[in-house]
C-alpha cells in the first residue's frame, strides 16, 4: 500500500460566523468521515487544520502575507490514508465535508 495526502482545499469559508449547533454538526461530520476511513484500516494519521494567517517566502528572499494563490482557495488541512493506487484514495475523498462547503479534496501520493 502507498501513502497518500488528503489536502483540502477551500474558498473564503466564514467558520467563525456558525452557530454552536452548525460548528458541532459540522466537527461531527469530519469525525464521522474519517472514522469511516479510519475503521478501513487506511487512515494513517490525523493531519491538521492550519491557521487562517501565515506567510509566502518565495525565491530571492521575498515574503508575503499568506497563504493565498491566484485561484483563492487555501488550503485549510490535511490528513494522511493507505490505499493501493490513486484511484482508490480518491475514493476515500468522496464523502469529505468540505466538499458540502464549496471545498476540494486534492489527492496526492506521497513520495518514499
Amino acid at each position: 500500500m502507498k501513502e497518500f495526502a488528503l489536502l483540502f482545499r477551500q474558498s473564503e469559508y466564514a467558520y467563525d460566523k456558525l452557530s454552536a449547533e452548525e460548528y458541532q454538526h459540522l466537527h461531527k461530520n469530519w469525525q464521522d468521515w474519517i472514522g469511516g476511513i479510519a475503521a478501513q484500516g487506511k487512515f494513517v494519521n490525523k493531519g491538521s487544520r492550519l491557521a487562517l494567517e501565515g506567510k509566502v517566502l518565495k525565491a530571492g528572499g521575498v515574503v508575503t502575507d499568506g497563504p493565498f494563490v491566484e485561484i483563492r482557495e487555501r488550503l485549510g488541512g490535511f490528513i494522511v490514508v493507505m490505499a493501493d493506487s490513486l484511484e482508490e484514495a480518491t475514493t476515500l475523498a468522496h464523502g469529505c465535508p468540505a466538499l458540502n462547503y464549496s471545498g476540494s479534496v486534492e489527492v496526492r501520493e506521497l513520495m518514499q
